[in-house]
């Protein structure tokens, strides 16, 4: 069982919604000063109020570069110092090889993976202070084959690569790197990608994968939030992927 994160601080991207919305009530709840951004502020402050004091709210794109330094300096003005960065913040894009884009493509790319690297380098010289960690959010698309995903399932399989590389690379300055794969859990990206119409729609379209996991269920925000804290605070962990998923990886149905 983690110990009580009291004295801890996490700058989370994506903060306002789905997984990152999750993982700031959990690591809040634990007792952790949390800094959440995103570009919608309504979304953040309605987060912010339910967590209470310990959380705080950065308005802000993360692939912005002047954003970016903004959200730094806030999570550490809050937090009294940075131990962990969670870069949750993503997007969706769907469709078949014929029909893509690449401008597109290359801004998927820029938000799911660039912007998470800029940040990591920013926070660097500040988790290196205590020791701190790096998640970056991949996705079971990096295990599970899911036709007209290849944009999505690029950048999550290059984000599970990142993490590995810089587990090696940041290890000698105390800095822990891991990264975290969802399955199906309930979040706004399909919706915003407009693969789903509405969040009902959404819901409906991931219950209809139940089958498909060995679980027989889909997942929540919660459950993925109970892993992200494992991988941000286990002192001994680094360089690795956790797959939390129900077992839909595995491929197997029972519809």
């Amino acid at each position: 069982m983690m110990q009580d994160a009291k004295g801890y601080s996490v700058l989370i991207t994506g903060g306002g919604s789905g997984l990152g919305a999750g993982i700031a009530r959990h690591m809040a709840h634990a007792g952790a000063r949390v800094t959440i951004t995103g570009r919608t502020e309504g979304k953040l402050r309605a987060v912010a109020d339910e967590i209470g004091p310990n959380c705080k709210i950065c308005v802000g794109d993360v692939s912005d570069g002047e954003d970016r330094r903004r959200m730094v300096d806030m999570a550490i003005a809050h937090g009294g110092g940075l131990q962990g960065l969670a870069n949750v913040a993503g997007n969706m894009l769907r469709g078949p090889i014929t029909d893509l884009d690449p401008v597109a493509i290359l801004e998927l790319m820029n938000t799911n993976v660039v912007a998470g690297m800029a940040l990591t380098g920013l926070a660097t010289p500040h988790l290196a202070r205590d020791g701190g960690a790096v998640l970056f959010i991949g996705s079971v698309h990096a295990r599970r084959a899911f036709p007209g995903a290849s944009p999505y399932a690029a950048t999550k399989g290059a984000v599970e690569t990142l993490s590995r590389v810089l587990a090696a690379e940041l290890g000698p300055k105390g800095i822990r790197v891991n990264c975290l794969l969802p399955g199906a859990v309930p979040t706004e990206i399909n919706v915003r990608a407009g693969i789903a119409d509405s969040h009902a729609d959404n819901l409906a379209r991931l219950q209809s994968m139940a089958g498909d996991h060995p679980l027989g269920r889909i997942g929540s925000p919660e459950e993925i939030a109970e892993a992200a804290d494992y991988l941000l605070r286990a002192e001994w962990t680094t360089g690795t992927s956790v797959v939390v998923d129900g077992g839909l990886a595995l491929g197997v149905s029972h519809k």
